[in-house]
């Protein structure tokens, strides 16, 4: 099936150059870990023009039109989204689309993730969705635009070609997205140091306003190095060969038909009916190109030499200049420039970006040159193995181990397990109970809450391995609040009596050794575990029975060395597996997702070849450090058969 058309402006005279009245819909949208734009929504987009129209070079702050923001600013200057908490930075752009499309209409486009709430498509693919569903096609084919999902407008599902999985998807109608008419409104050139108006002294425009002035420092040491611009003449039809704009349209400031001519303090490269003159392009703001310099593209045109104008200190109506800057090459670092490395978007890196951006600022008030550069991606995984490399691990039994329904929780009496591992007190000492925290020779705070016919509320026990003292009827109620599984854990100190399970969802363990080796075991082989859980619906053992609850980044691959120590672990860990320890249903501490799989206090390393997230090796002490863990799970050496 053709893909249908993107909705996005059509250049004309064959050089994209559009009408001065033509209507355009604007749509700003932020760069996620992968790479893809995703776009703000409607009320947030009218809110980012707003302030745009009152000060072309001011902050947004988000959290003023959505609460879910209210962490996030945008710098409209450098053109990036800022995480106040997290000092993390994403690139942001402005995006433009026919009024027609489905930004014009206010149409959404939605698909159901996992937790059962709905999240937008790209826009791109929503325009390109919406397109296909006023021509009444009856399904859509995402490949052309990367994607293995088919779409079926008559049963509105998503369908993963690969994996066969179906997800609901919805059209819901919205605010439409801005509209705005006639050409781009022409980028500004701002000095060094520009004031307007009466600074604020809050915190966080003092912390803008440095990044401000840091920004302006780069610009300005980056004014007295100039860049030739080559020109061509092919002959042939009049277009740009080098420059290629996807998804985004330039505008007449930035593409201009008309001659232009530099002047001495004229920070743009012109082309015109004469000769270029040698000017500079300056990059955005970004950890990718920051500050290197950039290589300039080749144009040819038809009749004669022409000039590219590109106004050099302002991205916020250059998305073609970003481009061109990224497809064609990435500078390289100046030499003796120091290079700072930051943490990417997915937060690995031995810098964090606010103390990276904070040192930067310094660096260029000082008139130093610095350049934050990206850091090195962890390796994750070791190279392709064939099935055949894949061998038993030596003094395990078997490949896999699974977590089926029929091996959950067996339920017990409470009163049966509190006795069986305490012994009564005669003579009660004057102290306070740590779970109701009433004295041991007053009555159980539980009195009146909780009955049992065989338990008194007065009654003390001791616990027969630490010696610590409760109610008896605390430690049943202690123990109907926990998994009911006939262990007892103390609450003092941690004890645990009987043989501790969790609340692990139903899954499989894998594990086999592979031919390579771990950083800081070259004479051994390695362990890989994988663990593979599938999303499900919690039971009444979990935080919300009959909820839905997802299990992201599975199947997730674990590596231990193949040595003897190596080998211990990987026992205990499968009799963690076999007791539902190794994970639980909660909240992700890395995401903040709700009702999903989560670790369960017990450390693995998911870093095969480095340790950039500090979940890979060398690292010495974790071997004994995860057997401690294990340990305070009650999975220890001594459970162990010889």
């Amino acid at each position: 099936m053709a893909r249908p058309g993107s909705g996005l402006l059509v250049p004309v005279n064959g050089l994209g150059y559009p009408p001065q009245n033509l209507a355009r819909v604007v749509v700003w949208e932020w760069m996620n870990e992968h790479g893809r734009w995703r776009p703000y929504s409607a009320v947030v987009c009218h809110h980012i023009e707003n302030v745009l129209k009152g000060d072309a070079r001011g902050t947004v702050v988000l959290g003023q039109v959505d609460a879910q923001l209210t962490a996030y600013i945008i710098d409209l200057q450098s053109m990036h989204q800022f995480r106040q908490d997290t000092g993390t930075m994403r690139p942001v752009q402005r995006n433009f689309y026919e009024p027609s499309s489905a930004p014009g209409k206010g149409v959404v486009w939605e698909w159901e993730n996992d937790s059962g709430s709905w999240t937008p498509y790209d826009m791109e693919i929503c325009v390109t969705i919406q397109n296909a569903y006023e021509k009444q096609h009856p399904w859509l084919d995402l490949t052309s635009l990367g994607f293995c999902y088919l779409i079926d407008f008559n049963s509105m599902c998503q369908t993963n070609r690969q994996s066969q999985r179906k997800r609901r998807l919805r059209r819901r109608m919205d605010l439409a997205y801005p509209l705005i008419m006639g050409s781009i409104p022409k980028s500004q050139s701002w000095p060094v140091g520009a004031n307007s108006g009466q600074p604020c002294s809050c915190q966080q425009c003092i912390l803008v306003n440095s990044t401000r002035a840091a920004s302006n420092a780069i610009l300005a040491s980056q004014r007295r190095k100039h860049y030739g611009v080559t020109t061509g003449n092919t002959g042939a039809t009049g277009t740009l060969t080098a420059v290629r704009q996807s998804n985004t349209f330039a505008g007449t400031s930035l593409w201009s038909p008309t001659s232009a001519s530099s002047g001495p303090n004229n920070n743009n490269i012109s082309m015109g009916g004469g000769h270029a003159k040698a000017e500079q392009v300056l990059l955005p703001l970004s950890s990718a190109n920051f500050p290197c310099s950039p290589v300039m593209p080749t144009l040819s045109s038809a009749h004669g030499h022409h000039a590219l104008t590109i106004n050099g200190q302002n991205n916020l109506n250059r998305p073609g200049t970003q481009r061109i800057s990224i497809s064609t090459a990435r500078g390289a670092v100046p030499p003796g420039v120091p290079a700072l490395p930051v943490k990417n978007l997915t937060g690995t890196g031995p810098v964090h970006p606010a103390l990276a951006g904070m040192t930067g600022i310094l660096m260029c008030a000082a008139g130093l040159p610095v350049c934050l550069t990206r850091a090195p991606k962890p390796i994750l995984h070791p190279p392709p193995i064939n099935k055949s490399d894949m061998k038993p691990v030596p003094g395990i039994n078997g490949m896999r181990r699974k977590t089926k329904k029929k091996h959950l929780r067996k339920g017990k009496n409470p009163e049966d397990v509190v006795r069986r591992y305490t012994e009564k007190i005669k003579v009660v000492p004057d102290e306070d109970c740590t779970i109701c925290m009433e004295r041991l020779v007053m009555a159980s705070g539980y009195e009146g809450i909780l009955h049992h016919k065989g338990i008194k509320p007065e009654l003390v026990g001791k616990l027969g391995k630490c010696g610590h003292m409760y109610h008896l009827l605390c430690l049943v109620a202690m123990y109907n609040n926990g998994n009911k599984d006939g262990s007892l854990q103390c609450p003092t100190c941690k004890t645990i009596y009987g043989e501790k399970t969790g609340t692990q969802p139903p899954g499989k363990m894998e594990y086999h050794v592979i031919p390579h080796c771990l950083p800081g075991y070259p004479d051994s082989k390695s362990i890989r575990i994988v663990y593979d859980i599938p999303a499900g619906i919690q039971t009444n053992e979990h935080p919300s029975p009959g909820k839905k609850f997802s299990a992201r980044g599975f199947p997730r691959h674990c590596y231990l060395p193949d040595n003897d120590k190596g080998r211990k672990v990987l026992k205990l860990l499968i009799m963690a597996w076999d007791r539902r320890l190794i994970f639980t249903i909660g909240t992700s501490s890395t995401t903040g997702e709700s009702d999903t799989v989560v670790w369960n206090e017990i450390h693995h390393k998911t870093e095969f070849g480095s340790n950039l997230t500090g979940h890979g090796y060398p690292d010495h002490k974790y071997l004994d450090n995860v057997l401690t863990e294990l340990s305070a799970q009650g999975v220890g050496e001594g459970n162990l058969k010889d």
